[in-house]
């Protein structure tokens, strides 16, 4: 909320508050307007009350539009420059753009640069606005928002919050956008790999429209070529994954997420380590200072009578209380200090379920801080299978070794000797779970004769599996991969 209000006052935009399903016997209007203006400081006397269901006071909203929302300060005799905030493919068309045209004039004809790239010129074939559809104009205008064709032809040249400005102009880049640090990482992976270059298709056409995800070309030992994303945060890999899923029909793996931790040296350098492979071996610890992970400030709003049982959830993961406020009512905002680690897995289902689905949660950065991290490691007889080793805080090493364990052995399908499977960590083993060897009974042909026969039978099949154990090799099948790189199901 605190994160919310603030991005809003920096923006300087300009907040209408409504109050929707005012009709509903059920609502509590003006429980709700006085919640509003402690959380957001709107005055109660700009709350527009509305339903729509039957349409009441729904004109108002765009009459306050109109009243409220000041005019955009531009000039149509000034040098043409626009912000590019949105664009979409069109097979025919190539990429549209949209943009807002800070100050002068655009019309077809013109040529026009980027600020990102001012060796690139595009002619101006159309321009028009969005009525709701497109509407072609014989030109835009300083203060106007309208799409723009141009003939882009690569998806990429069409960069959300870049500047656009007449070829040959002096023109400054619009202050404001930097490119967006990823804090959420997860991999991405064909079902089957015939799906491999649809869905390359696919990522490159939903980027398009949200830039903030950073890809990068991935190959897993386990499930092939793919795909390695950052997102913000845990909301927008959910959003985009359903995304990808819904409009373009894909079937995909996402993997669980991670964070980006830290190894800082002796020498002050700090080093990103994104996957388990970064992490120092036991020869280089000793030029590592110390490790470190991002926190996050998350606030809960929710009825009073669940503080306990949300107290009781952020302690367990592993969280530090900032500050707990009434607010008028029953409501409760409780700020605590987590790792971001802890809040992408599963952390918000808890809440919800804490709760009975009544309270919210935020979270924005709060930086790193130093940690005790370690590599945890999965052997199979011995041997460690470097595609499921994780990065995790000492504490959560024992659960979560255990954890993996414990979904490996109902994966393995049984082999002719016994496959230990062990989570070590620090070049110790934390957990470990065992398939048993599936049983022969070679004994079956013996109807009768003397004991020695089965006896020697049973030696026999013993000194095998005892040489099939030093020669054999465990070759895990894909449903195992799938059932560890997949997020854990949710309790």
């Amino acid at each position: 909320m605190r994160a919310a209000r603030r991005c809003l006052s920096a923006a300087k935009l300009t907040v209408i508050p409504v109050v929707n399903k005012v009709d509903l016997p059920s609502a509590n209007v003006q429980g709700t307007i006085d919640q509003m203006a402690s959380t957001f400081d709107v005055d109660p006397e700009d709350v527009i009350c509305v339903s729509g269901k039957t349409g009441m006071n729904v004109p108002a909203i765009l009459d306050a539009v109109v009243q409220r929302v000041p005019a955009p300060a531009a000039s149509r005799t000034n040098t043409f420059h626009a912000l590019l905030f949105d664009s979409w493919y069109d097979d025919y068309r190539g990429v549209i753009a949209l943009m807002e045209v800070m100050d002068g004039t655009l019309q077809p004809g013109d040529k026009i640069v980027s600020a990102n790239s001012p060796t690139s010129s595009y002619d101006v074939l159309e321009v028009g606005i969005m009525h709701p559809a497109q509407r072609p104009t014989t030109a835009l205008h300083a203060g106007q928002v309208g799409y723009v064709v141009c003939g882009m032809r690569q998806r990429a040249e069409a960069r959300v919050g870049d500047t656009f400005y007449h070829k040959g102009a002096a023109v400054e880049a619009l202050p404001g956008f930097k490119p967006a640090k990823p804090m959420v990482f997860a991999g991405l992976f064909p079902i089957e790999q015939m799906d491999y270059e649809p869905l390359s298709s696919a990522l490159e056409r939903l980027t398009l429209n949200d830039p903030a995800v950073t890809i990068h070309r991935d190959v897993s030992p386990a499930l092939g070529p793919g795909w390695r994303l950052g997102f913000l945060g845990f909301l927008h890999m959910e959003v985009f994954s359903q995304r990808l899923e819904q409009e373009y029909g894909t079937q995909t793996l996402l993997t669980s997420p991670s964070v980006s931790f830290r190894k800082v040296l002796k020498d002050g350098t700090a080093i990103d380590m994104q996957t388990p492979s970064h992490f120092p071996t036991q020869d280089e610890l000793h030029t590592i200072s110390h490790f470190e992970e991002p926190m996050v400030l998350g606030t809960l709003v929710f009825p009073q009578e669940y503080t306990g049982a949300l107290i009781s959830l952020c302690e367990s993961r592993r969280g530090e209380q900032r500050s707990m406020r009434y607010m008028e009512g029953d409501r409760v905002i409780l700020q605590y200090k987590l790792p971001l680690a802890e809040v992408i897995e599963n952390f918000y289902d808890q809440v919800k379920a804490c709760s009975s689905g009544y309270a919210t949660f935020d979270y924005e950065e709060l930086g790193y801080e130093a940690a005790d991290l370690v590599k945890l490691q999965l052997l199979l007889n011995g041997e460690p299978v470097d595609a499921l080793s994780a990065i995790v805080h000492s504490s959560r090493g024992f659960p979560r070794g255990k954890a993996l364990c414990k979904r490996l052995k109902e994966t393995i399908p049984r082999q002719l000797f016994d496959i230990a499977i062990q989570a070590s960590m620090k070049g110790r083993v934390v957990a470990r779970e065992t398939v048993k060897a599936l049983r022969k009974d070679v004994t079956a042909k013996c109807y009768g004769g003397d004991i020695t026969r089965k006896r020697k039978l049973l030696q026999k099949q013993k000194e095998g599996k005892k040489k099939m154990r030093q020669i054999g090799n465990v070759q895990l099948p894909k449903e195992a991969f799938l059932s560890v790189l997949s997020p854990s199901p949710k309790k």
